[in-house]
């Protein structure tokens, strides 16, 4: 006969085995999901407008016209509201995304030209943000504008770490929305339909497929995908079966005249567009279309939680080929445009989505530029990240760990056109100093920007000390460059 005492004591024998069972089980299957998520390399997607303004998202201001996908986005993840590009034009801008450095120390520190296509080239042994990710078994690929090296260049996407490119290698012919050929790796693809003044083949469009097909073909391994959309960049032009939804919306319409015929023709100069404000407006919706087709395709595919996508512009709104930023206030209260070193020139839009990672619908002030994607980026696949380069990885604010993330000593650009520009930012403090190359001892603007983020009043005189101080930063700033050379004297002596 088994005693009670005996009953009670198997009970609880029982219970602690099975319950203990229960209980390992339990914690495993937490720690193996915890392991997996650490360990299992995200698929990284960075989208990089053309020439779009601080102000021409809704999720940012803009009221004369919506981004319902890319506000989409911007409410899945973090809104980042003092985030700078790399220059203010875009060889530069995407030179310093590409190496992590800023304008004082990339190879590309402003627009030069090589002809009869391409720009001036990356050199060899740059090593770019592609080549990082391929060290870490990444698959690679860039679907838009490219503009760092001429085909077949020691800048040629196809060797600086891209496995895959398609779109236009020069950021001349990349003016054009129906041009004569585009790029495949490393081949010319002739666009037939676009013959003489034809517009049979919309070049965002095909590239956006092509971008789509990436994604679908490399969907069970980690990639990289750089998609530096042309658009909204001049010239303006959208497909009639797009262009006829906001016809008339936008009065008085702005009737721009360029070059639609002759030797020039789609070799640079913009074409005529008599209906400005409605292009425009309808080439932002492509652009955001083609965000939430990109997003779409992410979560058909089942990839959506190990994805990170990032949305960006690459310099302040443009005033060319009809484009007219001040009737769509497409700065917001910034001052200043594309080739500006403003805030309206340099401070751009950027979104960060990554589910499980980024709390939704968060919004930070963290100071940050594109150099500082780099060592983001390598930081969340565990790569070697080089020691020269001047950026500082965010990934803590994206992860809301606000005591680990690293601050700036100061952010810096410079700018080769217009007389030659330089600018700093240090906390708080803005200076921007122009014509340096015709007058290099000019006085040194200075502005707060936490009073005065629409740069209105320069302060220089009440604050000597500080103007001193960013005198010595901009002298010091950058490294020497043949190519992008600043005459000696403009930099000035600061003891």
């Amino acid at each position: 006969m088994i005693s009670f005492l005996q009953k009670v004591s198997a009970f609880i024998i029982l219970f602690l085995f099975f319950g203990c069972k229960d209980s390992t089980s339990v914690k495993t299957e937490k720690e193996e999901k915890v392991i997996t998520t650490i360990s299992k390399k995200p698929n990284i997607i960075y989208i990089l407008a053309d020439d779009l303004g601080y102000g021409d998202l809704s999720c940012y201001g803009q009221t004369k016209f919506k981004t319902p996908n890319i506000d989409k986005l911007a409410s899945k993840g973090m809104l980042f509201t003092q985030h700078y590009s790399g220059s203010t034009v875009c060889a530069p801008s995407r030179s310093a995304l590409m190496t992590g450095m800023h304008t004082g120390h990339t190879a590309v520190r402003g627009n030069k030209e090589i002809k009869p296509e391409g720009q001036h080239p990356i050199p060899d042994s740059t090593y770019t943000i592609a080549e990082m990710f391929k060290s870490k078994g990444y698959t690679t690929g860039a679907f838009g504008k490219w503009g760092l090296g001429f085909p077949g260049s020691e800048g040629d996407p196809m060797k600086q770490g891209f496995d895959t490119f398609y779109g236009y290698n020069c950021q001349r012919l990349g003016h054009h929305y129906y041009p004569y050929h585009l790029w495949s790796n490393n081949d010319s693809i002739p666009l037939k339909g676009n013959k003489g003044t034809n517009t049979e083949t919309y070049a965002p469009s095909l590239i956006h497929e092509k971008t789509l097909t990436f994604i679908e073909t490399n969907k069970d391994k980690p990639f990289f995908l750089f998609v530096p959309s042309v658009i909204p960049h001049a010239e303006l032009a959208a497909p009639e079966e797009v262009l006829k939804k906001y016809r008339g919306k936008y009065p008085p319409e702005l009737d721009y005249k360029g070059v639609d015929e002759g030797p020039e023709y789609r070799q640079g100069p913009y074409a005529s567009q008599k209906e400005s404000h409605a292009t425009f407006v309808a080439m932002i919706s492509i652009l955001d279309q083609q965000v939430g087709e990109i997003m779409d395709k992410v979560k058909e595919l089942g990839l959506e939680d190990n994805t990170m996508i990032v949305f960006t512009s690459d310099n302040g709104p443009h005033q060319e080929g009809g484009a007219d930023p001040d009737y769509f206030n497409s700065n917001g209260e910034l001052k200043g445009y594309k080739r500006d070193l403003y805030e309206g020139g340099v401070r751009v839009p950027m979104v960060v989505s990554w589910p499980g990672h980024i709390e939704p619908n968060t919004k930070t002030g963290h100071i940050s530029a594109f150099w500082d994607v780099f060592p983001t980026f390598g930081t969340i696949v565990e790569a070697v990240i080089p020691d020269n380069i001047d950026g500082v990885s965010f990934l803590p604010t994206l992860q809301n760990n606000a005591a680990a993330q690293k601050q700036h000593e100061y952010l810096y650009w410079e700018f080769h056109e217009k007389g030659g520009r330089q600018a700093v930012r240090k906390g708080h403090w803005k200076a921007v100093k122009y014509n340096v190359l015709e007058k290099p001892n000019a006085p040194l603007e200075l502005y707060d920007l936490s009073k005065d983020v629409k740069e209105e009043n320069n302060i220089a005189k009440e604050y000597p000390k500080v103007v001193k101080e960013m005198e010595a930063i901009i002298s010091g700033a950058r490294t020497h460059s043949d190519i992008f050379a600043f005459k000696q004297e403009t930099f000035l002596n600061v003891d």
